[in-house]
């Protein structure tokens, strides 16, 4: 019964926190880059309202810059890292936090890439995104919402490939706004009317509808 539950997917504030991967200077050349970046923050902007706990990463920012201002999020400490996964770096936070069941994610880029030497200042360094942060959260027996109107890739094939692989592993890929609404769960909690202002205007398009569109074989 456990684990038929726990394939339910549901999300609830006291036992969430929220991903927030890589969304730095270096990065904006990346397609969709403005719509995920202001997805993610609508995201943030929840997360504080609903007081769950929030962590931000950052590759390498000695040579890919820091997390751009338009996320908003100040007062959040960055964690540097050069691993492929967010995981390594947030370990500390995840064991501090027993009660957590679901990690929902936002950055990019979708799939782990390897990144332009120059990016790295000379360093054949290798990116950590999304997909190998869910696969180590999966193993931790997290469940992981991949907000899929805030990860992007710079090549859409593997921004769709990626989301079907992952949820091929187990992952749930919902939407900012189907996750918002779960999270605060009735028109009545005292923050609703606060959430509702930062949901009434649609979220911006990130493509997703093109990916979708049609008989595609990797959701079928």
């Amino acid at each position: 019964m456990e684990a038929m539950r726990s394939g339910l997917g549901r999300v609830l504030p006291g036992s969430s926190i929220l991903f927030l991967c890589d969304m730095q200077e270096k990065f904006r050349h990346i397609t969709y880059f403005p719509q995920i970046v202001s997805v993610a923050a609508r995201m943030l902007k929840v997360a504080r309202l609903l007081e769950m706990p929030v962590v931000l990463t950052e590759q390498y920012p000695q040579g890919l810059g820091p997390t751009v201002p338009e996320l908003g999020a100040e007062g959040l400490r960055p964690l540097p890292k050069t691993c492929f996964s967010m995981v390594p770096v947030v370990r500390q936070e995840l064991d501090a936090r027993p009660q957590l069941c679901s990690v929902l994610l936002c950055g990019i880029e979708t799939q782990a890439c390897i990144l332009d030497p120059c990016y790295c200042l000379g360093s054949a360094l290798t990116s950590l995104y999304p997909q190998n942060t869910t696969l180590d959260l999966l193993d931790r027996g997290l469940q992981v919402h991949v907000v899929v109107d805030a990860c992007t890739s710079r090549s859409q094939v593997d921004r769709l490939v990626a989301l079907a692989r992952m949820r091929q592993s187990g992952a749930f890929l919902s939407t900012s706004e189907g996750l918002i609404l779960q999270l605060v769960g009735d028109a009545a909690h005292p923050q609703f009317k606060e959430i509702q202002k930062i949901i009434k205007e649609p979220a911006p398009d990130s493509g997703l509808l093109s990916l979708f569109q049609g008989q595609n074989p990797l959701f079928s």
